[in-house]
Protein backbone atom coordinates (compact mmCIF):
# COMPACT_ATOMS: atom_id res chain seq x y z
CA UNK A 1 0.00 0.00 0.00
CA UNK A 2 1.09 3.58 -0.58
CA UNK A 3 1.33 6.18 2.12
CA UNK A 4 0.11 9.54 0.86
CA UNK A 5 1.11 11.50 3.95
CA UNK A 6 3.41 11.16 6.89
CA UNK A 7 1.74 10.16 10.15
CA UNK A 8 3.60 12.13 12.83
CA UNK A 9 3.17 9.59 15.62
CA UNK A 10 4.41 10.78 18.98
CA UNK A 11 5.82 14.10 17.78
CA UNK A 12 3.92 17.12 19.09
CA UNK A 13 4.96 20.03 16.93
CA UNK A 14 4.87 23.42 18.64
CA UNK A 15 6.41 25.59 15.99
CA UNK A 16 10.00 26.38 15.00
CA UNK A 17 11.02 30.02 15.38
CA UNK A 18 14.18 31.42 13.83
CA UNK A 19 16.12 30.99 17.09
CA UNK A 20 17.06 27.49 18.30
CA UNK A 21 14.00 25.84 19.78
CA UNK A 22 12.57 22.68 21.22
CA UNK A 23 10.11 21.80 18.50
CA UNK A 24 8.50 18.74 20.04
CA UNK A 25 8.81 15.68 22.22
CA UNK A 26 8.73 12.06 21.18
CA UNK A 27 6.92 9.16 22.81
CA UNK A 28 8.13 5.59 22.99
CA UNK A 29 6.55 3.50 20.24
CA UNK A 30 4.21 0.72 21.34
CA UNK A 31 5.25 -2.89 21.62
CA UNK A 32 3.72 -5.46 19.30
CA UNK A 33 0.99 -7.00 21.43
CA UNK A 34 -2.29 -8.82 20.88
CA UNK A 35 -4.35 -5.88 22.09
CA UNK A 36 -3.00 -3.74 19.25
CA UNK A 37 -4.27 -6.03 16.49
CA UNK A 38 -7.64 -4.29 16.46
CA UNK A 39 -6.10 -1.68 14.13
CA UNK A 40 -5.93 -4.37 11.43
CA UNK A 41 -8.71 -5.66 9.20
CA UNK A 42 -10.14 -8.85 10.67
CA UNK A 43 -8.76 -11.15 7.92
CA UNK A 44 -5.20 -9.99 8.71
CA UNK A 45 -5.28 -10.63 12.43
CA UNK A 46 -4.81 -14.41 12.44
CA UNK A 47 -1.31 -14.23 10.95
CA UNK A 48 -0.26 -11.62 13.50
CA UNK A 49 -1.77 -13.59 16.38
CA UNK A 50 0.24 -16.61 15.26
CA UNK A 51 3.38 -14.47 14.96
CA UNK A 52 3.07 -13.08 18.51
CA UNK A 53 2.33 -16.55 19.91
CA UNK A 54 5.35 -17.98 18.06
CA UNK A 55 7.56 -15.29 19.52
CA UNK A 56 6.34 -15.93 23.07
CA UNK A 57 6.97 -19.65 22.67
CA UNK A 58 10.49 -19.02 21.37
CA UNK A 59 11.28 -16.65 24.24
CA UNK A 60 10.07 -19.20 26.79
CA UNK A 61 12.13 -21.93 25.12
CA UNK A 62 15.29 -19.80 25.12
CA UNK A 63 14.92 -18.94 28.81
CA UNK A 64 14.08 -22.52 29.77
CA UNK A 65 17.12 -23.85 27.95
CA UNK A 66 19.45 -21.53 29.86
CA UNK A 67 17.73 -22.30 33.17
CA UNK A 68 18.09 -26.04 32.55
CA UNK A 69 21.80 -25.64 31.85
CA UNK A 70 22.29 -23.68 35.07
CA UNK A 71 20.43 -26.16 37.24
CA UNK A 72 22.93 -27.73 39.64
CA UNK A 73 25.83 -25.45 38.73
CA UNK A 74 27.79 -24.23 41.72
CA UNK A 75 28.78 -21.07 39.85
CA UNK A 76 27.19 -19.40 36.84
CA UNK A 77 29.88 -18.73 34.21
CA UNK A 78 30.81 -15.13 33.52
CA UNK A 79 29.34 -13.60 30.35
CA UNK A 80 31.52 -13.76 27.23
CA UNK A 81 33.85 -10.87 26.38
CA UNK A 82 32.31 -7.83 24.77
CA UNK A 83 33.42 -6.35 21.46
CA UNK A 84 32.02 -4.84 18.31
CA UNK A 85 29.75 -7.39 16.65
CA UNK A 86 31.92 -7.83 13.57
CA UNK A 87 35.12 -8.09 15.65
CA UNK A 88 36.81 -11.36 14.86
CA UNK A 89 34.40 -12.28 12.05
CA UNK A 90 36.37 -11.47 8.89
CA UNK A 91 34.45 -12.00 5.67
CA UNK A 92 37.11 -10.69 3.29
CA UNK A 93 39.89 -13.30 3.53
CA UNK A 94 40.89 -15.59 0.70
CA UNK A 95 39.10 -18.93 0.54
CA UNK A 96 42.08 -20.89 1.89
CA UNK A 97 42.10 -18.95 5.16
CA UNK A 98 38.67 -20.30 6.13
CA UNK A 99 40.18 -23.79 6.30
CA UNK A 100 42.71 -22.70 8.95
CA UNK A 101 42.57 -23.39 12.67
CA UNK A 102 42.16 -19.64 13.25
CA UNK A 103 38.94 -19.64 11.23
CA UNK A 104 37.77 -22.85 12.91
CA UNK A 105 38.04 -21.22 16.37
CA UNK A 106 35.75 -18.41 15.20
CA UNK A 107 33.28 -20.77 13.55
CA UNK A 108 33.12 -22.96 16.66
CA UNK A 109 32.49 -19.91 18.84
CA UNK A 110 29.67 -18.86 16.53
CA UNK A 111 28.03 -22.29 16.61
CA UNK A 112 28.27 -22.51 20.39
CA UNK A 113 26.58 -19.14 21.00
CA UNK A 114 23.64 -19.69 18.65
CA UNK A 115 20.47 -19.31 20.71
CA UNK A 116 17.88 -22.10 20.82
CA UNK A 117 15.69 -19.91 18.59
CA UNK A 118 18.47 -19.89 15.99
CA UNK A 119 19.79 -16.33 16.15
CA UNK A 120 22.75 -14.67 17.80
CA UNK A 121 23.29 -11.82 20.24
CA UNK A 122 25.37 -8.77 19.47
CA UNK A 123 28.58 -7.07 20.60
CA UNK A 124 30.66 -10.18 21.15
CA UNK A 125 34.28 -11.19 20.50
CA UNK A 126 34.07 -14.25 18.27
CA UNK A 127 37.79 -15.05 18.65
CA UNK A 128 37.07 -15.96 22.29
CA UNK A 129 36.53 -19.53 23.52
CA UNK A 130 33.22 -21.24 22.74
CA UNK A 131 30.26 -21.02 25.06
CA UNK A 132 30.20 -23.27 28.12
CA UNK A 133 27.20 -24.75 29.92
CA UNK A 134 25.12 -22.09 31.67
CA UNK A 135 26.86 -19.13 30.08
CA UNK A 136 24.71 -16.24 28.86
CA UNK A 137 24.29 -16.02 25.08
CA UNK A 138 25.78 -12.54 24.88
CA UNK A 139 27.76 -10.06 27.01
CA UNK A 140 26.00 -7.49 29.12
CA UNK A 141 26.48 -3.99 27.78
CA UNK A 142 28.00 -2.53 30.95
CA UNK A 143 29.28 0.55 29.12
CA UNK A 144 25.72 1.67 28.40
CA UNK A 145 24.33 0.80 31.81
CA UNK A 146 24.14 4.42 33.04
CA UNK A 147 21.72 5.24 30.22
CA UNK A 148 20.20 1.81 29.73
CA UNK A 149 16.42 1.78 29.25
CA UNK A 150 14.17 -0.08 31.63
CA UNK A 151 13.70 -2.94 29.14
CA UNK A 152 17.29 -4.05 29.78
CA UNK A 153 16.49 -4.77 33.43
CA UNK A 154 17.20 -8.36 34.34
CA UNK A 155 19.80 -8.81 31.63
CA UNK A 156 17.56 -10.59 29.09
CA UNK A 157 17.97 -8.36 26.05
CA UNK A 158 19.07 -8.80 22.45
CA UNK A 159 19.07 -12.60 22.87
CA UNK A 160 18.65 -13.01 19.15
CA UNK A 161 18.93 -9.84 17.08
CA UNK A 162 19.82 -8.33 13.71
CA UNK A 163 21.12 -5.22 15.45
CA UNK A 164 24.76 -4.18 15.00
CA UNK A 165 25.26 -6.70 12.16
CA UNK A 166 24.45 -9.64 14.42
CA UNK A 167 23.11 -12.94 13.04
CA UNK A 168 23.63 -12.06 9.38
CA UNK A 169 27.40 -11.68 9.92
CA UNK A 170 27.59 -14.99 11.78
CA UNK A 171 25.63 -16.72 9.02
CA UNK A 172 27.86 -15.30 6.29
CA UNK A 173 30.95 -16.54 8.13
CA UNK A 174 29.47 -20.01 8.59
CA UNK A 175 28.81 -20.19 4.85
CA UNK A 176 32.48 -19.43 4.20
CA UNK A 177 33.67 -21.83 6.90
CA UNK A 178 31.61 -24.75 5.62
CA UNK A 179 32.76 -24.15 2.04
CA UNK A 180 36.32 -24.71 3.22
CA UNK A 181 35.30 -27.99 4.89
CA UNK A 182 33.28 -30.15 2.51
CA UNK A 183 31.89 -33.31 4.00
CA UNK A 184 31.52 -34.18 7.67
CA UNK A 185 33.99 -31.55 8.90
CA UNK A 186 31.66 -28.75 7.82
CA UNK A 187 28.36 -30.33 8.79
CA UNK A 188 27.94 -28.50 12.11
CA UNK A 189 28.47 -25.18 10.33
CA UNK A 190 25.88 -26.02 7.70
CA UNK A 191 23.43 -27.11 10.39
CA UNK A 192 23.91 -23.82 12.28
CA UNK A 193 23.42 -21.86 9.05
CA UNK A 194 20.11 -23.63 8.39
CA UNK A 195 19.03 -22.91 11.96
CA UNK A 196 19.77 -19.26 11.18
CA UNK A 197 17.54 -19.42 8.10
CA UNK A 198 14.74 -20.89 10.22
CA UNK A 199 15.28 -18.07 12.71
CA UNK A 200 14.84 -15.47 9.94
CA UNK A 201 11.72 -17.28 8.76
CA UNK A 202 10.23 -17.31 12.26
CA UNK A 203 11.17 -13.68 12.91
CA UNK A 204 9.84 -12.35 9.60
CA UNK A 205 6.76 -10.19 10.02
CA UNK A 206 3.64 -11.14 8.03
CA UNK A 207 4.17 -9.30 4.76
CA UNK A 208 7.94 -8.93 5.14
CA UNK A 209 10.62 -7.29 7.24
CA UNK A 210 12.01 -8.07 10.69
CA UNK A 211 12.03 -6.60 14.20
CA UNK A 212 15.29 -5.44 15.72
CA UNK A 213 15.11 -8.20 18.33
CA UNK A 214 13.48 -11.63 18.09
CA UNK A 215 11.90 -13.16 20.11
CA UNK A 216 10.07 -9.89 20.65
CA UNK A 217 11.50 -7.83 23.48
CA UNK A 218 9.00 -4.97 23.62
CA UNK A 219 9.22 -1.24 22.98
CA UNK A 220 10.94 0.02 19.85
CA UNK A 221 12.78 -3.33 19.56
CA UNK A 222 9.53 -4.74 18.09
CA UNK A 223 9.50 -2.19 15.27
CA UNK A 224 10.11 -3.12 11.65
CA UNK A 225 13.71 -1.99 11.56
CA UNK A 226 16.00 -0.49 8.95
CA UNK A 227 18.28 0.95 11.63
CA UNK A 228 21.91 -0.21 11.37
CA UNK A 229 20.90 -1.66 7.98
CA UNK A 230 19.16 -4.64 9.63
CA UNK A 231 16.59 -5.15 6.90
CA UNK A 232 18.99 -4.62 4.01
CA UNK A 233 21.66 -6.95 5.36
CA UNK A 234 19.11 -9.69 6.01
CA UNK A 235 17.66 -9.31 2.52
CA UNK A 236 21.11 -9.33 0.92
CA UNK A 237 22.04 -12.52 2.78
CA UNK A 238 18.79 -14.16 1.70
CA UNK A 239 19.40 -13.22 -1.92
CA UNK A 240 22.86 -14.81 -1.78
CA UNK A 241 21.32 -17.89 -0.18
CA UNK A 242 18.62 -18.06 -2.86
CA UNK A 243 21.20 -17.81 -5.65
CA UNK A 244 22.95 -20.92 -4.30
CA UNK A 245 26.33 -20.03 -5.74
CA UNK A 246 29.85 -20.00 -4.31
CA UNK A 247 29.75 -20.31 -0.51
CA UNK A 248 26.01 -20.97 -0.72
CA UNK A 249 26.12 -23.83 -3.23
CA UNK A 250 25.37 -26.27 -0.38
CA UNK A 251 21.89 -24.82 0.15
CA UNK A 252 19.18 -27.22 -1.10
CA UNK A 253 16.46 -26.11 -3.49
CA UNK A 254 13.70 -25.90 -0.87
CA UNK A 255 15.68 -23.56 1.37
CA UNK A 256 16.71 -21.47 -1.63
CA UNK A 257 13.05 -21.08 -2.62
CA UNK A 258 12.10 -20.01 0.90
CA UNK A 259 14.99 -17.53 1.01
CA UNK A 260 13.98 -16.05 -2.34
CA UNK A 261 10.41 -15.58 -1.13
CA UNK A 262 11.56 -13.82 2.06
CA UNK A 263 13.86 -11.52 0.07
CA UNK A 264 11.08 -10.65 -2.36
CA UNK A 265 8.68 -9.80 0.47
CA UNK A 266 11.33 -7.65 2.09
CA UNK A 267 11.93 -5.65 -1.07
CA UNK A 268 8.20 -5.16 -1.59
CA UNK A 269 7.90 -3.90 2.00
CA UNK A 270 10.88 -1.60 1.50
CA UNK A 271 9.28 0.01 -1.54
CA UNK A 272 6.02 0.41 0.36
CA UNK A 273 7.77 2.10 3.29
CA UNK A 274 9.44 4.86 1.29
CA UNK A 275 7.96 7.90 3.03
CA UNK A 276 5.70 10.10 0.94
CA UNK A 277 5.21 13.76 1.77
CA UNK A 278 2.48 15.54 -0.16
CA UNK A 279 2.31 12.54 -2.49
CA UNK A 280 6.04 12.76 -3.30
CA UNK A 281 8.31 9.83 -2.35
CA UNK A 282 11.32 10.91 -0.28
CA UNK A 283 13.56 8.46 1.62
CA UNK A 284 13.07 6.06 4.56
CA UNK A 285 12.71 6.19 8.32
CA UNK A 286 14.77 4.10 10.73
CA UNK A 287 11.85 2.15 12.18
CA UNK A 288 8.20 1.51 11.39
CA UNK A 289 5.20 0.27 13.29
CA UNK A 290 4.97 -3.30 11.92
CA UNK A 291 1.16 -3.18 11.85
CA UNK A 292 0.64 0.17 10.12
CA UNK A 293 4.04 0.64 8.46
CA UNK A 294 4.06 4.20 9.68
CA UNK A 295 7.39 5.57 10.94
CA UNK A 296 8.03 5.50 14.67
CA UNK A 297 10.83 6.70 16.92
CA UNK A 298 13.24 4.50 18.85
CA UNK A 299 15.55 5.55 21.66
CA UNK A 300 14.77 8.79 23.49
CA UNK A 301 17.00 10.79 21.15
CA UNK A 302 15.83 9.08 17.94
CA UNK A 303 12.56 10.77 16.90
CA UNK A 304 10.31 9.99 13.98
CA UNK A 305 12.39 11.18 11.06
CA UNK A 306 13.73 10.56 7.59
CA UNK A 307 17.04 8.75 8.19
CA UNK A 308 19.83 9.45 5.72
CA UNK A 309 22.32 6.73 6.65
CA UNK A 310 19.87 3.85 6.36
CA UNK A 311 18.26 5.38 3.28
CA UNK A 312 21.59 5.64 1.48
CA UNK A 313 22.21 1.94 2.08
CA UNK A 314 18.68 1.10 0.91
CA UNK A 315 19.17 3.06 -2.30
CA UNK A 316 22.51 1.45 -3.09
CA UNK A 317 20.96 -1.96 -2.44
CA UNK A 318 18.13 -1.25 -4.87
CA UNK A 319 20.65 -0.04 -7.45
CA UNK A 320 22.37 -3.44 -7.23
CA UNK A 321 19.24 -5.33 -8.22
CA UNK A 322 19.36 -6.90 -11.68
CA UNK A 323 16.58 -5.90 -14.05
CA UNK A 324 14.99 -3.40 -11.62
CA UNK A 325 11.22 -3.11 -11.77
CA UNK A 326 9.52 0.21 -12.59
CA UNK A 327 8.71 0.57 -8.88
CA UNK A 328 12.38 0.16 -7.99
CA UNK A 329 13.37 2.71 -10.58
CA UNK A 330 10.89 5.23 -9.25
CA UNK A 331 12.12 4.67 -5.70
CA UNK A 332 15.75 5.13 -6.72
CA UNK A 333 15.08 8.26 -8.77
CA UNK A 334 13.05 9.86 -5.98
CA UNK A 335 15.55 8.95 -3.27
CA UNK A 336 18.53 10.27 -5.22
CA UNK A 337 16.65 13.50 -5.96
CA UNK A 338 15.84 13.93 -2.27
CA UNK A 339 19.48 13.58 -1.26
CA UNK A 340 20.56 16.08 -3.91
CA UNK A 341 18.03 18.62 -2.63
CA UNK A 342 18.83 18.31 1.08
CA UNK A 343 22.57 18.64 1.38
CA UNK A 344 23.93 21.11 3.95
CA UNK A 345 26.53 23.44 2.46
CA UNK A 346 29.23 25.63 3.98
CA UNK A 347 29.02 24.02 7.43
CA UNK A 348 31.30 21.61 9.29
CA UNK A 349 30.82 19.24 12.23
CA UNK A 350 33.73 19.79 14.60
CA UNK A 351 35.68 17.31 16.68
CA UNK A 352 35.25 16.82 20.42
CA UNK A 353 36.59 20.20 21.48
CA UNK A 354 36.50 21.32 25.14
CA UNK A 355 32.91 22.50 24.74
CA UNK A 356 31.87 19.46 22.69
CA UNK A 357 31.16 18.87 19.03
CA UNK A 358 29.41 21.70 17.24
CA UNK A 359 28.06 22.58 13.81
CA UNK A 360 29.92 25.67 12.61
CA UNK A 361 29.99 27.81 9.49
CA UNK A 362 32.83 26.93 7.12
CA UNK A 363 32.89 28.34 3.63
CA UNK A 364 33.62 25.76 0.97
CA UNK A 365 33.19 22.76 3.29
CA UNK A 366 32.18 19.50 1.68
CA UNK A 367 28.42 18.86 1.79
CA UNK A 368 26.94 17.17 4.84
CA UNK A 369 23.62 15.53 5.52
CA UNK A 370 21.98 15.45 8.92
CA UNK A 371 21.21 12.00 10.23
CA UNK A 372 17.55 12.94 10.75
CA UNK A 373 15.18 15.22 8.85
CA UNK A 374 11.73 16.18 10.00
CA UNK A 375 9.32 14.57 7.52
CA UNK A 376 7.00 17.59 7.57
CA UNK A 377 9.47 20.49 7.26
CA UNK A 378 12.25 18.48 5.53
CA UNK A 379 14.75 20.20 7.84
CA UNK A 380 17.32 18.61 10.18
CA UNK A 381 16.18 17.64 13.67
CA UNK A 382 18.07 16.39 16.72
CA UNK A 383 16.95 14.45 19.79
CA UNK A 384 18.15 14.44 23.39
CA UNK A 385 18.01 12.02 26.31
CA UNK A 386 14.98 13.80 27.78
CA UNK A 387 13.02 13.05 24.55
CA UNK A 388 13.07 16.68 23.48
CA UNK A 389 13.40 17.34 19.76
CA UNK A 390 15.49 20.31 18.63
CA UNK A 391 16.07 22.20 15.40
CA UNK A 392 19.68 23.06 16.35
CA UNK A 393 22.27 20.39 17.19
CA UNK A 394 24.28 22.92 19.17
CA UNK A 395 21.39 23.19 21.63
CA UNK A 396 21.31 19.54 22.73
CA UNK A 397 23.26 18.16 25.68
CA UNK A 398 27.02 17.74 25.57
CA UNK A 399 26.68 14.01 26.12
CA UNK A 400 24.46 13.56 23.06
CA UNK A 401 26.41 15.97 20.84
CA UNK A 402 29.55 13.95 21.50
CA UNK A 403 27.92 10.55 21.63
CA UNK A 404 25.94 10.23 18.40
CA UNK A 405 26.58 10.49 14.67
CA UNK A 406 24.39 13.52 13.88
CA UNK A 407 25.90 14.18 10.44
CA UNK A 408 27.28 12.11 7.60
CA UNK A 409 28.40 12.29 3.97
CA UNK A 410 25.99 9.59 2.77
CA UNK A 411 24.52 11.76 0.03
CA UNK A 412 27.90 11.98 -1.74
CA UNK A 413 27.97 8.20 -2.06
CA UNK A 414 24.38 8.15 -3.24
CA UNK A 415 25.14 10.70 -5.97
CA UNK A 416 28.14 8.72 -7.20
CA UNK A 417 26.28 5.41 -7.20
CA UNK A 418 23.24 6.97 -8.86
CA UNK A 419 25.27 8.43 -11.73
CA UNK A 420 26.85 5.04 -12.34
CA UNK A 421 23.52 3.24 -12.06
CA UNK A 422 21.80 5.53 -14.57
CA UNK A 423 24.60 5.01 -17.04
CA UNK A 424 24.57 1.22 -16.65
CA UNK A 425 20.81 0.83 -16.53
CA UNK A 426 20.04 3.13 -19.41
CA UNK A 427 18.61 5.78 -17.06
Amino acid sequence: MRRKTMFLMGLAMIGAPAAAAVIGHMTTPPALTLDRLSVLPAPSRAAWQAYIARSATAMARDKAALAAERAGLATVPAPPPEAKTAHGIPLDRDAAWYATDEARVIADNIVSFQTPAGGWGKNQDRTAPPRVRGQMYLPFDTKARANAPADLAGGWSFVGTLDNDATTTEMAFLARAQAARPGAAGEKYRAAFFNGIHYLMAAEFPGGGWPQVYPLQGGYHDALTLNDDNMIEATDLLQRTAAGQGDYAFVPAGVRTAAAAMAARSIAALLDMQVRVGGQPTIWAQQYDPLTRQPVGARNFEPIALATGESAVALRFLMKQPDPSPAMRRAIDAGAAWFAAHALHNVAWTGKEPDGRRLVAEAGAKPLWARFYDPATQKPIFGDRDRSIHDDVNAISLERRNGYAWFNTSGTGVASAYAKWRKQSGG
